[in-house]
């Protein structure tokens, strides 16, 4: 048998095959999905400001990055995901995922804690209806970690006794006496976004400096901070309105809980942590009642805190849902550190003035 037919000729080479142009651009696709993933997941995540609860610090429309090595990426707790999506696929009301498989989450090690001051980027916690993951990404400032002690006098932050440093761009609630109607460009030469008129005057979201300005205009009266007093109760108030008789401007002491920190059972602790208990430190079966705990059918006399819990509120201090409202951010419902802003659109303004270049590339504070 002739075995050289078998064999390639001298200089003979294999050919290759070429890739067609739909297949080149089919693989450049999935590699850069599967790039941007990786990126997301660990390192860098775009996010967008929708609401104005953050106002001036971040304002409606700002796109901002949001690092998540600063506290440690998460690993993915719902797998079974559309790459990309968050709860829904883009531009419909379809979910972009199943939840038939959860699993464990983990916490890589980050290069830093959360600080006080930091703004946060996490998982609305009373969302109940999506996985940890996946729930809605709210972004506010922490004011409260693990084993600080919060308190509102007056509109003014203590945290464990001390005055807490005020945001630069902190707003409220002013009410401006005038029995003329005020130019939207007046409230726009004072940076005032947040306005409508109501019988006597109106209702400006504002910082205290720029309060003070709109006084000394000709057609305005006064200009009010519009505060509760310590007497009048919130029943939306975080823990329960008819125990602790708090509201938004006076609220608190409230400790915020830490790992590993032990607490007696009684009606008022019950009252202050139990749904943390129940919902987010992972028992299969939580019972309260009568001031009783029992977790898998053992009544507990004391409990231990298994993770970490952060107070978050908006610097827009009288439009924010926040903690004051419904209570703590678990540390696993974290998603990171907002670092800086790339992009600023005001949806308000003509189509060549509706990039604010002045807030391009600014670092968040």
């Amino acid at each position: 048998m002739d075995l050289k037919f078998f064999k390639k000729t001298k200089g003979e080479k294999k050919e290759k095959v070429k890739k067609s142009a739909v297949r080149e651009w089919f693989d450049a696709i999935i590699f850069a999905v599967i790039a941007a993933t990786i990126i997301r997941w660990l390192f860098l995540e775009a996010f967008t400001i929708p609401t104005a609860s953050m106002e001036k610090s971040l304002l409606v429309g700002d796109f901002l990055f949001v690092s998540k090595v600063h506290y440690g990426a998460r690993t993915p707790k719902t797998p079974l995901q559309l790459p990309l999506t968050h709860q829904t696929i883009w531009g419909t009301n379809i979910p972009s995922y199943v939840d038939w498989i959860q699993l464990p989450q983990v916490r890589i090690p980050g290069f830093s804690k959360i600080k006080r001051n930091d703004v946060v980027v996490f998982n609305y916690p009373p969302e109940f209806e999506h996985p940890v993951d996946l729930k809605t990404n709210y972004i506010k400032r922490c004011v409260g970690v693990p084993g600080d002690v919060v308190e509102i006098r007056d509109t003014q932050v203590f945290v464990s006794g001390e005055v807490f440093e005020n945001p630069p761009k902190m707003q409220f609630r002013y009410y401006l006496f005038t029995d003329e109607i005020i130019n939207d460009r007046v409230f726009k030469q004072h940076d005032i976004s947040e306005f409508y008129r109501s019988q006597g005057g109106y209702y400006v979201m504002t910082s205290p400096k720029t309060a003070d300005e709109l006084k000394s205009l000709p057609f305005v009266k006064d200009a009010v901070l519009t505060k509760n007093t310590e007497e009048q109760v919130n029943p939306r108030i975080y823990p329960d309105a008819s125990v602790f008789p708090w509201n938004e401007d006076f609220f608190g002491p409230l400790e915020v809980p830490a790992k590993g920190q032990t607490i007696d059972i009684n009606s008022d602790n019950l009252t202050k942590y139990g749904d943390l208990i129940r919902y987010y430190e992972g028992h299969d079966e939580v019972e309260i009642t009568d001031g009783r705990l029992i977790i898998d059918g053992a009544e507990q006399s004391s409990y231990t805190f298994k993770q970490n819990y952060y107070f978050m509120m908006g610097d827009n201090r009288h439009n924010s849902e926040d903690s004051r409202f419904w209570g703590f951010v678990p540390e696993d419902h974290v998603v990171g550190k907002a670092l800086f802003i790339w992009l600023s659109i005001d949806k308000n303004e003509g189509f060549f003035s509706k990039i604010r270049w002045s807030r391009l590339f600014s670092l968040i504070h």
